[in-house]
This record gives C-alpha cells, structure tokens and sequence, in this order.
C-alpha cells in the first residue's frame, strides 16, 4: 500500500482539504475520539470496552480514531480486530514511532468529527467515564474547550508530582501570554473551530499542552480523579519527561535566552569588578606571585557559562534547523475510517 505524506492535512495540499472536508457530512459523526498508542496490547481492549458504553450513552453520533505509533507489540493487530467488530473504529497506522504528540496530531488530522473531538489516553488513567462531563461543559456553558484538570494523581511517585507542579508553576512564570493550566494534560474535549485552529499549526518540534493553550477560546476545566494506570508499563521515564518540558520551554518562550543574557552581564560586572580589585591590590600592597587555585577558579567559572550560553543557543538553533528541513510530520503507512452509517448532527 502507498505511502501517505503528512506534512499539513494529510490527504491534501491545499489548506482545509482534509479527512473531514473529503468525508461526506452525513457520513461523519458529531463526534470524534482520538486515541493515541505505543506497545499498549495491555490495555486497549479494556479501554475500547470502557469506551463504548460510555459514548453510546451520550447519544450523539461518534467514532474513535486509534493512532498505532509504531508499536513493537501487538497493539496494530488488536486495533485492527477492534475496527473489524466495531465499524465505529478508524485506524491510523504510522510508518514508524514518531513519538506521542506527533501521533496525537496524526489522529486529529485524520477526525472527521461534525461538532467536538476529545482527546484521551489509552492507559485508562484518564477515565472515559468522565467523558460526559466534558460533553456536558462544553454544550451547557458554551465554551469551545473542556479540559480535565487534575484533583487527585493516584499510581505516582511523590517525585514525579513534585516535578510536574514545579514544571507549571515555570511554564506560569515564563509562559508570557499563554498560560498553561495546572495539573491538565491532553485529556480534553475541542470544539470543531478550535480543532481546526489547532491544526493550522504545523511546527515540528510539538507541545500539544503549549498548542492547547496557545489557539485560545473560551474554556472551562473539568475536574477529576486520575487513576493508576491500569496494565502495562508507562512509556514516560524521567529523561523522557525531562526532554518533553525542555520542548515546552523551548517552544513557548525566549526566557532562556534572557537568562543567559543576564548571566553573561552579571559574569561581565562581577569580572570586571573583580579586575579593579586587583588593580587596586596591586597599587596598594605589590604584586604578589597570583595564586593557582583562584585562577582556575576564575577560568572554570568563565567556561562554564560560556558553555551553557552555547548550550541554551544551540536548543534553539537546532529547533531553527529543523523547522527549515520542511518535512512531513508523520508518514501514515495505513489510514481505515470508521464505517458506520453516521448521520449528520448538530448540538441545541
């Protein structure tokens, strides 16, 4: 089967020309679920069985996109038995793992939802049931986003919950205007207009909590107890989460590079500074023979913050370098939509 390219909606070239557009409207669903997967054979079937009464239970038409990022185990195989028993499954298939938020930008590509798409896990911490009270804050209070926002974290360690409110208490701080909101991950419901909003954003080097937050639009936070993940292995270690708020930071501010800036003014004062001391040493009492130690103290310290400036513009400048390659997000080696005979819908 041909490769697919995807480097902006992916069955198009053109802005606007894509699953959804190409998709009859009486064949799309109101709404769409897009779920994300690495190596979670574990888990999916019960998560597709906890899935489907819930949406049946809203009433609105729906499907759900699973997204196979590559896996090594028999994920693509289960969802593609999934999608043989349920015509409401589509199936993405990614030509390699790209990593999660290019998978999740790969499903909302490819959702053909009329009214909503709600993004979710397939770990089942993040419970379907909740699923209705986002459906039921974005139609009652009219909001085009309903995030859930975290009360409790079961299943982790007291240090991953400490480095994760000292991450958004930093992205508040050094945020500027976008303001991510704390304890939320991708767990949401969008509007269609805030979906396609977000899809017009097609940068490489992705943080799709930042991008959230970035589109804007009225929204209101759901909160929620988030459970322990209910098989399998987490794929997120701390080098991995480590890596991904260094994506956020680096993609949503400039303020590393002011550090560096002020650090390299304050080196600068302090040096010279410490320069006159010296002079005036001199002039006063000699010039006695200098000593080792405080001139490998000096050097070190002047290298090391001559090295980690260049760390911190090396960050950005390879973001620059591969943002200018122009290449695809993602290489879709399958896409199978949903087949069920939907019919068009839209909400009071």
């Amino acid at each position: 089967m041909s490769t697919q390219l995807a480097a902006r909606p992916p069955l198009a070239a053109s802005p606007g020309l894509t699953p959804a557009t190409l998709r009859p409207a009486e064949a799309r669903p109101a709404l769409s679920v897009v779920v994300p997967a690495y190596n979670e054979q574990e888990v999916l079937p019960a998560f597709h069985a906890r899935l489907t009464p819930v949406m049946e239970a809203i009433g609105l038409p729906w499907e759900v996109v699973y997204v196979n990022d590559g896996s090594r185990d028999r994920t693509l195989p289960i969802m593609e038995g999934l999608r043989a028993a349920d015509p409401r499954v589509a199936l993405v298939n990614l030509s390699r793992n790209f990593g999660k938020e290019i998978a999740l930008t790969a499903g909302l590509d490819h959702a053909t939802a009329t009214e909503a798409v709600i993004v979710i896990d397939a770990d089942l911490q993040d419970p379907p049931e909740v699923i209705p009270d986002l459906v039921a804050a974005w139609r009652g209070q009219g909001v085009d986003i309903a995030y859930a926002q975290r009360r409790v974290r079961e299943g982790e360690t007291w240090v991953k919950k400490a480095t994760a409110s000292a991450f958004y208490r930093v992205m508040q701080r050094i945020g500027g205007k976008v303001k991510l909101p704390p304890n939320t991950g991708d767990f949401r419901l969008m509007s269609r207009r805030a979906l396609d909003a977000l899809l017009s954003l097609r940068e490489q080097h992705r943080f799709m909590k930042g991008l959230f937050a970035w589109v804007g639009f009225p929204s209101v936070a759901v909160l929620y107890d988030r459970a322990p993940r209910a098989a399998g292995e987490t794929k997120w270690n701390y080098w991995k989460l480590w890596n991904l708020s260094l994506e956020g930071i680096t993609s949503f501010t400039v303020a590393p590079l002011k550090v560096a800036t002020y650090l390299g003014l304050a080196t600068a004062v302090f040096a010279s500074g410490y320069g006159l001391l010296i002079i005036l040493r001199t002039m006063i009492w000699g010039n006695p023979v200098a000593g080792y130690p405080s001139l490998m103290a000096v050097v070190l310290f002047l290298g090391g913050v001559q090295l980690m400036t260049l760390g911190i513009i090396g960050e950005y400048l390879g973001r620059i370098f591969n943002e200018t390659k122009g290449r695809p997000l993602y290489l879709v080696e399958r896409h199978l939509p949903s087949e069920a005979p939907l019919q068009r819908h839209t909400t009071s």
